[in-house]
This record gives C-alpha cells, structure tokens and sequence, in this order.
C-alpha cells in the first residue's frame, strides 16, 4: 500500500513590536501571518512526502479561528538593546521527504546556530539516521525601547473545526 505525499510545509517568521511582550508575540504572529489561527503546536517530525517552502503564510478570511498545526520557536524581550533569536532547524531525506525539526531560541545567534546543528546531529544519531545537511531558518529582533518577539513557525496544515 503506498503513501500519499503530505505536501508543503511552510517555513515562515515574523518578527514584531509592542506595548507589551504579549502584544509584540501578537504583532510576530500578525507578520508571520498566522495570527487569526488557533496554533497547535507539535513536535519535531516532519512526515514522508514533505516539501519545505520559505515564504510568509498567507490566510484566507475564510480560516479565521480554525486549527493551524504548526512548529514554533519564539522568544521576546523587553530589555532595552538587547537582540533575540528564534530558530527552527531541520534536516531532511532527499528522496523520501521525511526528516526532524527542532525549534530553539538565544540572545547569541551564533550559538543559536550551533545548538541547532548539533540537536539536530544528536536527534538523528539516536535514531540511526542521516537525513542530510541542517537547514535552518533565523527571525531576530532588538528591543529599542517597546517590547520585542521574533519567532519562526513551520505551518503543516489549518483544520476546520
């Protein structure tokens, strides 16, 4: 019995502002255009099939409060000049489409870097695997005064309820 192909995952990130760290992760979502979703959150398996796509997510009116299952790495600050990072990593099966995700976030994007690498080296030695090169996606954001968010999110799919 073969297996449908999943289909497209979209890689997306946002970074926003505002009067509060809440409002600045709302002002994030808002860019990254998932705001109007209700995000469910997963873990780190991408299926067999799946494409990876870098592009901002665009949602319908129509999708208004419905699911959205999604990977998410955020991180916010309300300190005056100081710079965060949020990051999602993955490494991916050439032929079969199927990999691992891994979210993290830091004050130092170098490290954050690192830490993607090796998770994603770590997760993949665990499971006997080499899925291939790490890829990664990066959102920063400093704080000049109003509280800041900057996140990137892996949209799989929105769900009607």
């Amino acid at each position: 019995m073969s297996r449908a192909a999943f289909g497209s995952i979209v890689m997306s990130r946002g970074v926003g502002r505002g009067p509060t760290e809440l409002a600045a992760f709302d002002a994030a979502l808002r860019d990254a255009g998932v705001a109007n979703y209700n995000l469910l959150c997963l873990s780190s398996v991408i299926p067999p099939g799946s494409r990876i796509e870098r592009r901002t997510w665009v949602t319908p009116a129509e999708h208004w409060g419905q699911r959205l299952y999604v990977v998410l790495s955020q991180t916010r600050s309300a300190s005056p000049g100081q710079t965060v990072h949020a990051g999602i990593g993955w490494v991916q099966h050439a032929d079969g489409g199927q990999g691992l995700f891994v979210e993290l976030h830091d004050i130092d994007r170098e490290r954050l870097s690192q830490d993607l690498a090796h998770t994603l080296v770590a997760m993949q030695q665990g499971r006997g695997l080499d899925l291939g090169p790490v890829h990664t996606e990066i959102a920063s954001a400093t704080c000049e005064g109003e509280p800041v968010c900057a996140l990137v999110v892996a949209v799989y799919a929105p769900q009607a309820w």
